[in-house]
């Protein structure tokens, strides 16, 4: 289990990818990730389409999102997480990193379906499908590393 120093950091880039590199005393790494995260926020139109997912306009959110951006974000939000929580010593595993992996992986699958996949007759939408997508990839992620770690003991 990380300890709680860790998962405050992972919880701070969770907010904002860099404000934990930040916390972690990574100033440059802080300052770059933080400035990634606003450039491909903007380019993307990333708040404007989660508003108006939000508001349930899923087919002007798809209209409204720059998808050449939005494909960057998955990976750079994810890394961020993982590089905050395994500086500030919250990867005792070998294996920690797969949660984020896998989850930045199905993130962006989510995001390339996004404006087409419908569950259940229902368009989710650039913001939705890439946040179920997310819970699939962190489930993946999770078991493997039980698996693996299960294979290790033997």
């Amino acid at each position: 289990m990380a300890d709680k120093d860790a998962v405050e950091k992972l919880l701070w880039s969770i907010a904002l990818p860099g404000l934990g590199q930040l916390l972690n005393e990574k100033y440059i790494k802080g300052i770059v990730l933080i400035f990634l995260e606003l450039l491909v926020n903007v380019q993307g139109n990333l708040n404007k389409i989660i508003l108006l997912s939000f508001h349930g306009d899923i087919e002007k959110a798809i209209q409204q999102a720059y998808y050449q951006w939005l494909m960057f974000y998955p990976c750079l939000y994810f890394f961020a997480m993982w590089d905050a929580f395994k500086n500030a010593g919250g990867a005792k595993s070998r294996f920690a990193f797969l949660p984020f992996v896998f989850a930045a992986y199905f993130m962006t699958i989510g995001t390339i379906y996004s404006s087409k996949l419908t569950l259940f007759d229902v368009l989710l939408g650039p913001i939705w499908l890439p946040i179920l997508c997310t819970i699939l990839g962190l489930f993946v992620g999770f078991l493997l590393q039980g698996i693996i770690k299960k294979a290790n003991h033997f």
